[in-house]
């Protein structure tokens, strides 16, 4: 709410309380009005977590409430930077840390709908336009967004635009404003972990926010390539006193996966609509829409249609796909209606656990031999059955076996000398800088959490599918 007096916007949210646009602030008053466009009102209408609320009833918060919750972790984080410029007599100048907070506000402004489960149906296809990374650089640097941006000052947009870049890509090098934006330790993970906790009613994955923000501070790290020493980089640090708060952090990130982004139930939601999808696709080139169910100008037709246009995707949100349903439900083809009932109804495809039967079924054998270690008998095993799955089903557009495999580690080795900084979780130590994996034994020897999972469509064919899972997993255990 807008208060004439004194020019502040106020937003109440579930996990920051009250969030402030100061409307006497060049940048912050610009960035209101970014909010207020078409564009980033289209975020409302996409779910942080896709289907996770068919879990969990409460995980309807959007991408919206999540970008502006990244805002105010990052406005924190600058706020520690500007702490150390106070201290320690440096200066940082404005023209990095606006474009890091305008690029934390719009970081996600260009998610298609149900996020990451339809850009896995982009890879699929080479949709180039289904990866939210290419809309939000085309949002920002061109349109609407991009004249309020460069009313800051002319090329701002473009410096935003530039901070959101994969690090390998970027034109400028990365500066301390960088970390706020990716690294290990960025106010993206800071709200998701905290919104996704909250909105789930998960208990176990709580970080202590304050205390990590209260021992972060600035530190001169040295960076190379190839070996060679490149001189030093400026990144946020965490004192010694927060080493096993980091650990925590590190742990509650790692249990949201097994136990809500990789929920099976979940997953088997996503697996579901990328299969309809996927049939949309091959009715559309088949020239077969009217047996979709849907109209030719139904958002979802026209951006199959032509899937390179920026106005398609932007024409796609959740809620196409929901109103799109009783249509869907109606279509001739009976795949198309098949999967249109599951997600109407909430029908839960029936999961088999194809990991968890193979690491079984070695158990007698001890998991592996003299030449080969268990973990890694089990991987070769798991993606056999996998692609003898997708053998078997052949080119069809109509899978009855839906396969799902995802490997998280728990925290990554960085390798890339020169942005090694961004990808680390660092510790000051006894007057030096360490890398949070060197000093924790607990994260150093920590394993990670994979699945290898099969779904099948309940009721007709049910009993046939699975048998024929269970059969090929038998055989390549017995093989191995």
């Amino acid at each position: 709410m807008k208060s004439k007096e004194s020019k502040v916007w106020r937003i109440r949210d579930a996990v920051h309380n009250i969030i402030e646009f100061d409307g006497l602030d060049p940048l912050e008053s610009r960035l209101w009005e970014v909010i207020q466009t078409p564009f980033f009102q289209r975020l409302r209408r996409i779910k942080q977590l896709g289907f996770s609320e068919f879990v969990y009833p409460g995980a309807t918060h959007t991408r919206f409430a999540h970008s502006l919750g990244v805002f105010h972790t990052a406005r924190r984080l600058v706020a520690v930077i500007r702490k150390f410029e106070d201290r320690s007599g440096e200066r940082y100048e404005d023209q990095h840390a606006a474009p890091a907070l305008a690029a934390a506000l719009l970081h996600d402004v260009g998610h298609g709908m149900f996020s990451h489960a339809f850009e896995a149906v982009g890879k699929e296809f080479g949709w180039a336009m289904a990866k939210h990374e290419n809309v939000s650089q085309a949002l920002i640097r061109e349109g609407e967004i991009a004249d309020i941006l460069n009313d800051y000052y002319m090329g701002f947009a473009d410096n935003v635009a530039e901070i959101l870049k994969d690090n390998k890509d970027k034109q400028i090098p990365p500066n301390i404003f960088h970390a706020v934006i990716s690294s290990q330790f960025d106010a993206d993970r800071l709200d998701y972990m905290q919104r996704d906790r909250l909105m789930t009613g998960v208990r176990s994955s709580y970080v202590d926010m304050e205390w990590l923000l209260a021992n972060l501070e600035v530190g001169n790290v040295p960076i190379g390539q190839d070996g060679e020493p490149l001189g030093a980089a400026q990144t946020l640090v965490l004192g010694s006193k927060a080493q096993h708060t980091a650990e925590s952090y590190i742990f509650s990130l790692f249990h949201l996966y097994p136990n809500v982004y990789l929920h099976k139930t979940t997953r088997g939601f996503e697996m579901l609509f990328q299969a309809l999808m996927r049939r949309l696709v091959f009715l559309v080139g088949a020239d077969k829409i009217g047996d979709t169910g849907l109209i030719g100008q139904n958002p979802l037709i026209a951006f199959i249609k032509e899937p390179d246009k920026q106005e398609h995707v932007l024409g796609l949100d959740d809620n196409v796909l929901w109103s799109s349903l009783p249509f869907l439900i109606q279509a001739k083809d009976k795949y198309v209606k098949k999967c249109a009932l599951a997600l109407a109804k909430r029908q839960p495809l029936r999961a088999i656990d194809i990991r968890l039967k193979v690491e079984t079924a070695l158990e007698p054998k001890k998991q592996g031999n003299d030449t080969e270690k268990g973990g890694q008998l089990v991987d070769r095993i798991c993606e056999n059955i996998v692609k003898k799955i997708k053998v078997e089903q052949g080119g069809s557009s109509e899978h009855y076996i839906l396969c799902d495999s995802y490997n998280r580690v728990v925290y990554k080795k960085a390798v890339d000398e020169k942005n090694a900084h961004l990808n680390q979780i660092l510790i000051r130590r006894n007057n030096s800088i360490r890398d949070l994996r060197d000093v924790s034994p607990a994260i150093h020897y920590a394993e990670n959490y994979k699945i290898c999972r099969a779904y099948v469509f309940r009721g007709d064919g049910e009993q046939k599918y699975t048998e024929k899972v269970e059969n090929i997993i038998a055989e390549e255990v017995k093989n191995a």
